[in-house]
């Protein structure tokens, strides 16, 4: 039986990992401070899970988190481009410096590897699709910017300190336990929510900008299937469905869904926004077998039930 410490464990994406490791069997170490994490989304995996309240920016109690486990999934973080826009400082320190400590602590603790989240909002607005990993990156944010620091100190304990590593760059996932309400929600949910309150989803920007979104069991997948796979030391690999769709386009399918007619409302566009994503995901399935299993549509489907009776989640 294998050990693991999911860092942001108590996070949408950690949480669903969470529950994946436990399912099969696996020894657990969640490593959370709450501040986006919610209790509730460990709610059915407490009693068979470790649990260690502390913060990345915290070395010692990164050092104890990562004591006697095999692998680190490593997904902690401060998400959102418009918080890191006004509050780059605590960005930073959460993002690249708890990157940093994470790896310091994992290369002293003989940990076997580390599977690293990065984002795709590392590559900017290049206007080259698909985005591949081989492309140079042009970050737009606070945000991207120390998620990209991230990825450097990945690679450099690899190659320095030979810390077996794996970057990975999520392409806008969503799915069940992600934050409708905060200030920051991510758009599937925020939309998801407004709808069914009878009300418009507002549109930043023209919404003809599109997105790769993936479903977070493809994502699960992905950080399961690079744990068991050698070699892959110090690479990079895109984490999405490869298929991109409009702002417009998801509105349409939430009113299909939902059975409304709701119409957006538009604003100005915000700074750091990328206008489209879209990835090649050729080199992850190449590498460990990676293939997105939930599409799109059906994915769609299944966050809209979680959100519409939350309990189901």
């Amino acid at each position: 039986m294998a050990s693991y410490l999911v860092t942001g464990g108590a996070g949408f994406i950690g949480s669903n990992i969470v529950s994946a490791l436990v399912k099969r069997g696996d020894s657990v170490r969640v490593l959370d401070n709450f501040s986006t994490g919610k209790r509730e989304n460990l709610a059915g995996d407490l009693d068979k899970i470790e649990l260690i309240e502390g913060d990345l920016r915290d070395l010692a109690t990164v050092r104890r988190a990562v004591q006697d486990v095999d692998y680190v999934l490593h997904q902690g973080a401060l998400p959102s481009v418009p918080r890191s826009v006004a509050d780059p400082l605590t960005t930073h320190e959460v993002n690249a410096t708890g990157t940093l400590n994470v790896l310091w602590a994992a290369r002293d603790a003989n940990v076997r590897k580390v599977v690293y989240a990065s984002s795709s909002s590392v590559y900017g607005n290049s206007p080259s699709l698909p985005k591949r990993e081989d492309m140079s990156p042009d970050p737009l944010s606070p945000y991207s910017v120390a998620k990209l620091a991230g990825e450097g100190y990945c690679k450099a304990f690899y190659r320095v300190y030979g810390l077996d590593t794996v970057i990975f760059r999520y392409f806008n996932v969503f799915g069940p336990r992600q934050d409708p309400v905060s200030e920051y929600a991510a758009v599937i949910p925020k939309f998801t929510k407004a709808i069914l309150r009878g009300e418009s989803p507002t549109i930043y920007g023209d919404g003809t900008q599109s997105r790769d979104f993936t479903y977070v069991a493809n994502v699960v997948a992905a950080n399961l299937k690079a744990v068991a796979q050698p070699g892959l030391g110090g690479r990079l690999f895109n984490i999405a469905c490869s298929q991109a769709f409009t702002l417009l386009e998801l509105v349409d399918s939430l009113n299909q869904i939902l059975g409304r007619d709701a119409k957006p409302i538009f604003r100005e566009g915000r700074v750091g926004d990328v206008k489209h994503s879209l990835a090649s995901i050729a080199s992850a399935r190449d590498a460990f077998g990676y293939e997105p299993t939930i599409s799109f549509s059906e994915g769609l489907g299944l966050t809209v039930a979680c959100l519409k009776h939350p309990t189901a989640a």
